[in-house]
């Protein structure tokens, strides 16, 4: 006796609410987790008590703990926990400015990618069709996006006005491609994985000096100012683009 689509058993709406929303909540329950039990360690007197540990066991285990830093720094992006900076830091104290950079670049793409795949899931797609169907202010900014989705990424990463984690949920809902927005977010926060690992390629001066890195050089004009550049850089096309637009209509 054949069974026919009709007879076979549909999930329950619960069943199928846990799969779509299961990622985020696992996302928000590792948040808070590691805001209460892990804040206290993410800090520059940790690295500093343990960097004689740390660069020994480096020496004696470069793969593993390669592997180890990226998945870590992949979760604490992910799970929107407090320190990013400063594992970049840390990456540039482990593997020098090179391959520390890539390194920071991989593990921050992998973690911002397994947030926008879990915000897409979970509502990102019904979100991105309420925006389809928009008309007025909200419909016009979804068109902009869609017209203009490679420099919204790049200046989205090149200036973050908004907190990463945050970014990321709002990118999930505007219908970049994932393979746009992998490429936009490791080329995109180029720049500033570039300072961060920098400082932290120089921090066994520092910590000899018992002092503690300046996190706030990136504001310092001959760093923002090519920071600044790119991002207009990448609004550039989408002004040309608004401006083209607006003389057809006349």
């Amino acid at each position: 006796m054949s069974t026919t689509m009709t007879d076979m058993p549909k999930a329950s709406p619960q069943k199928s609410t846990i799969r779509r929303y299961g990622p985020l909540a696992l996302i928000a329950a590792g948040a808070i987790l590691g805001a209460v039990f892990l804040r206290d360690y993410l800090n520059f007197q940790t690295l500093a008590d343990n960097r004689e540990a740390l660069l020994a066991f480096r020496d004696n285990n470069y793969l593993l703990l390669t592997v180890i830093f990226i998945l870590g720094y992949a979760a604490i992006v992910a799970f929107a926990l407090p320190g990013a900076a400063i594992t970049s830091i840390t990456g540039g104290f482990l593997f020098a400015l090179f391959p520390g950079t890539l390194f920071n670049m991989v593990a921050a793409t992998l973690g911002a990618t397994l947030t926008f795949l879990a915000a897409r899931y979970g509502f990102g797609d019904a979100a991105a069709e309420k925006l389809n169907n928009s008309d007025g202010v909200i419909g016009r900014i979804k068109k902009g996006v869609d017209e203009n989705q490679w420099e919204t990424l790049f200046l989205v990463r090149l200036l973050p006005i908004f907190p990463f984690f945050v970014s990321n949920l709002a990118l999930s809902v505007v219908g970049v491609p994932l393979w746009k927005y992998v490429i936009g977010t490791f080329f995109g926060i180029l720049p500033g994985a570039i300072v961060y690992t920098w400082i932290g390629a120089g921090l066994s001066e520092v910590f000899a000096r018992g002092e503690t890195p300046d996190l706030g050089i990136i504001f310092e004009p001959h760093i923002l100012g090519p920071i600044l550049g790119l991002a207009v850089l990448a609004v550039l096309p989408i002004l040309i683009k608004t401006l083209r637009g607006g003389k057809k209509g006349l």
